[in-house]
Formats: C-alpha cells, sequence, structure tokens
C-alpha cells in the first residue's frame, strides 16, 4: 500500500490530483489571483497594444518584442499577485513600461562604460606631409628677427595675451603688436616661397 504524505499547509497543491489549491473554493473558481488561461488570453489580445508601448518607449522592434514578452513571463509568474483578473491588463502594461525603462538605463550605463574609439591614424602621407610643413615653419621661423621670433612664440605657442607678452619681454604692447604683425607677415612669405 502506498505511503501518502500529508501536504503541508501553505503550499501549493495545484498539481496533487484530488486536493483542490488553496486558492481554489470548493467549486473551482480562483479566489485570488488570475489563471494561465485569462493571462494568456488578456496577452494575445492586447499584444500589439503593449508592442505599441515598448515601441514609444524603446527605438528597435526587437527590444520592444522581448520587453513584451518578458512582461508576459513576469505577470505569469507573479500572477498570484494579481487579486482582480480585471486588471490583468494594467499589470502587464506597468511590467513593460517597468522593463522598458531598465533596458533604457542598461543601454545609458552601457554607452557610459564604452571605451572612447581611438581616433583616426593619419596616413603615411599625411604625416611625412605634416613633418614636412612643421620642418619648413621651423625653418621660416628661425629666419624671423630674434623679437619677432619671442613674440610669435609666446603669443601663438605658449597662448599668452598681448599683454602677457609683453610683460614678459618687458617690451610696450604697441612693441609686441608691431613684433607680431611684421613676424607673421615674414612668415607669410617665407612659408609661400618653400611652397
Amino acid at each position: 500500500m502506498p505511503v501518502i504524505a500529508p501536504v503541508p499547509t501553505g503550499t501549493r497543491t495545484s498539481g496533487v490530483i484530488g486536493i483542490p489549491s488553496p486558492r481554489e473554493s470548493a467549486e473551482g473558481i480562483v479566489t485570488a489571483g488570475t489563471t494561465v488561461d485569462h493571462l494568456t488570453e488578456t496577452y494575445r489580445a492586447h499584444y500589439r497594444s503593449l508592442l505599441g508601448l515598448a515601441a514609444l518607449l524603446l527605438d528597435d522592434t526587437a527590444s520592444c518584442e522581448d520587453v513584451v514578452q518578458e512582461a508576459f513571463i513576469r505577470v505569469h509568474s507573479a500572477r498570484n499577485r494579481v487579486r482582480d483578473p480585471e486588471k490583468t491588463l494594467a499589470y502587464l502594461r506597468q511590467t513593460v513600461v517597468n522593463l522598458s525603462r531598465s533596458a533604457l538605463r542598461r543601454r545609458i550605463l552601457g554607452l557610459k562604460l564604452l571605451s572612447k574609439p581611438m581616433p583616426d591614424m593619419a596616413s603615411a602621407e599625411e604625416g611625412a606631409y605634416d613633418q614636412l610643413e612643421r620642418d619648413a615653419l621651423i625653418k621660416a621661423m628661425r629666419g624671423l628677427q630674434r623679437r619677432q621670433r619671442e613674440v610669435l612664440v609666446l603669443r601663438y605657442f605658449a597662448d599668452m595675451t598681448e599683454a602677457q607678452v609683453a610683460e614678459t619681454l618687458g617690451i610696450s604692447l604697441g612693441s609686441v603688436k608691431a613684433y607680431g604683425s611684421r613676424g607673421i607677415a615674414a612668415l607669410r612669405v617665407a612659408m609661400e616661397a618653400t611652397a
């Protein structure tokens, strides 16, 4: 004779034949939660509207479909918490919204954590051309008068203001302007001659 173990109170017994679940009354009507059939029927009837809701929050169709399917799975696993079966659609909608928010948060976090792409490397020809230009500029700078060279280096390479250059070199602001304009004109002539 087989031994039948007693079923502890408070456990789910719907899978045991002949023993009613705590959620079912004597007539077999669900008193708390929604049935799998009702949930599935609601999901099928409102799938497109749930997909549209997800599409308003997300940007690609695949993510929207994933969110709606995940919402069904989550509500299915927690269907005993849906006290009123009429609110099944509301639970599905709220779950779609919550999952969409989570998906967006993951995307934003992923974008923040991505390493910044490396800048495009210059080709060998561009690098050689840049080197030639630098060499020509250095040669032209060496051909300037000492004060013109000092003013241009401090003004454009050290990024000083005209007043800072005047103070550093101990000359007037007008002299800085004069040396600077004459130096640029001389550089232009020298660079055009090498080109």
